[in-house]
């Protein structure tokens, strides 16, 4: 132990955030060892921001953290999107895929990230951010531009299994990267703003599908170009991660030792800790037995069943309306800018009104007209193009849910290994989703779908309905830590600075507010604990 920590954890003197009282409070040193990084720098002391402080620091991470999460998730949603551009561009025809061959590659991608979740878990907390990041980036890359290579149903499983095991850990990191660099108030923003690339990476597959998708070679198909271009892009993308990315506050190189004390403190009313690499098996047993966690889970499947037909047969769909396939190509680039347009409404209406559940509920209305609209002109003896088309678009609306589920869970969930765990789930139900999603669209139901547009609207109505349970249990669960408060000496009703737009010290006037913040603790485990909806 250096000499520095040690003189933390002799530290007789607490400053609180006003600096006007002394307390005689101190971290054990089983607590240094076993909490947040974070706490090893800081210790006992607290430190007082102003709010240009507040604003300085998340200006420096803004930068330096959440640019890089933007670019590499919007490569993750385009290495996985072009699959269905590759479809139009004649990839089942000359890999000779016949019945639901396709269908079933497609799921691989889930299928490899389901099974992959236990250990995608365990790697989060135990390897460092930095060095994660980069192999995944390296390797999903090459594994998409290996797809242009694979012509038969065998090859192109193979490829796509490794792709979804590669990608499998990237939202759950991204989600825990987020949750220990930003305030609670600041996450669904940033959340938006590197899962908005949703939008982003479908608007430019279909002008690159567009243009790629022209090259006429006698030895090449357009679907290998397309495929090559994204993976190479992506490979050569891995060794800027490692050079920029840091792994946690605590070993931030862009941060002076003042500013990591400053964004530590301003992270202390999360809660939800600041990185650990320390995995803890009692986090994970406590996610099984965690209501809201099997609520999430329900919240996460149902809603990408959804997402996996836009993403899978998007452009299939649109071409069955009859358009040729350049015309379908670029008519899903409005689908991508409302992708692009909702998930930031959404996120932005959950940051400024601080719920998150009535937003949710509200954004998958559209998704249910949109479904009803599709299957009615399904049904009906006059199909109309613009009708179904305006349906179609419609479903857009859902990838606002996603986000906002990812920020309610990691706002809600604590402990490091907890966190990682629960994000795995999310990640789980995402590809239990994405697996069963394609395979309610059978082609022999061609070419409208009518038996999987109405499976998917009768998901939609189910989801809203899960989300007015997961509103009571929260509400219960606070009710639960009010409790303990007053057990363990402390105010029932404490403020919840961490969902305030500016910077307020946590804890002001009350000296026994605030230990427990870096210590690592489950969200059950920390009476301060306030849960969000």
């Amino acid at each position: 132990m250096s000499s520095h920590l040690e003189e933390e954890i002799k530290q007789d003197v607490y400053h609180n955030e006003a600096g006007d009282h002394h307390h005689q409070i101190h971290h054990t040193q089983n607590e240094v060892q076993h909490g947040d990084h974070a706490l090893k720098i800081l210790g006992d002391e607290r430190i007082e921001l102003t709010e240009e402080d507040d604003r300085h620091i998340r200006r420096k991470t803004d930068k330096y953290i959440l640019s890089i999460l933007v670019w590499v998730y919007f490569l993750q949603i385009l290495d996985k999107t072009v699959l269905g551009y590759g479809n139009v561009f004649g990839l089942s025809t000359d890999a000779h895929l016949v019945g639901n061959q396709y269908s079933l590659m497609a799921t691989m991608n889930a299928i490899a990230q389901l099974a992959w979740q236990p250990f995608s878990s365990y790697l989060i907390v135990r390897v460092p951010s930095r060095y994660l990041m980069t192999i995944l980036v390296f390797c999903w890359g090459a594994a998409q531009a290996c797809m242009a290579a694979s012509t038969s149903f065998g090859g192109l499983v193979a490829t796509r299994f490794l792709l979804g095991l590669f990608e499998a850990g990237c939202l759950p990191l991204f989600s825990l990267i987020t949750s220990q660099w930003y305030r609670r108030s600041e996450q669904p923003i940033r959340v938006a703003a590197w899962y908005s690339t949703n939008g982003l990476a479908t608007m430019f597959a279909s002008i690159l599908s567009f243009g790629l998708g022209h090259i006429t070679s006698t030895s090449v198909h357009a679907w290998q170009i397309i495929f090559i271009f994204v993976g190479i892009m992506t490979c050569l993308t891995a060794p800027f991660v490692y050079w920029l990315v840091d792994s946690d506050v605590a070993s931030a190189r862009f941060f002076d030792e003042r500013e990591k004390a400053m964004a530590i403190e301003r992270l202390r009313a999360n809660q939800t800790g600041t990185g650990s690499n320390e995995f803890k098996w009692a986090h994970v047993w406590e996610m099984f037995y965690d209501v809201k966690s099997y609520l999430f889970l329900a919240m996460t499947l149902l809603l990408n069943i959804g997402a996996a037909v836009t993403n899978a047969f998007g452009p299939t769909l649109i071409a069955n309306f009859g358009f040729d396939k350049y015309v379908t190509a670029l008519l899903n680039m409005p689908f991508g800018a409302l992708q692009f347009i909702c998930i930031l409404v959404a996120s932005y209406a959950a940051a400024k009104w601080k719920f998150k559940a009535p937003v949710l509920a509200a954004f998958m209305v559209p998704v249910v007209a949109g479904l009803a609209m599709l299957y009615a002109e399904g049904i009906s003896s006059t199909f109309r193009q613009p009708v179904a088309l305006t349906g179609y678009y419609l479903l857009a609306f859902l990838f606002g849910g996603n986000p906002l589920i990812v920020s309610w869970m990691v706002a809600n969930t604590a402990g490091q290994t907890k966190k990682s765990a629960v994000m795995s789930l999310f990640n789980a139900g995402s590809a239990v989703g994405n697996i069963v999603g394609p395979l309610l669209f059978d082609s022999k139901d061609k070419p409208h779908y009518i038996p999987g547009v109405r499976a998917t609207l009768g998901v939609f109505c189910a989801l809203i309905g899960v989300i007015g349970i997961q509103v009571f249990v929260l509400l219960s669960l606070n009710k639960v830590r009010q409790k303990q408060r007053v057990a363990n000496g402390k105010p029932a009703v404490i403020v919840d600075t961490s969902m305030q737009d500016k910077y307020q010290a946590y804890g002001s006037g009350n000296d026994v507010l605030g230990q427990n913040a870096l210590l690592d603790l489950t969200d059950y485990k920390n009476d301060e604990f306030v849960y969000v909806y």
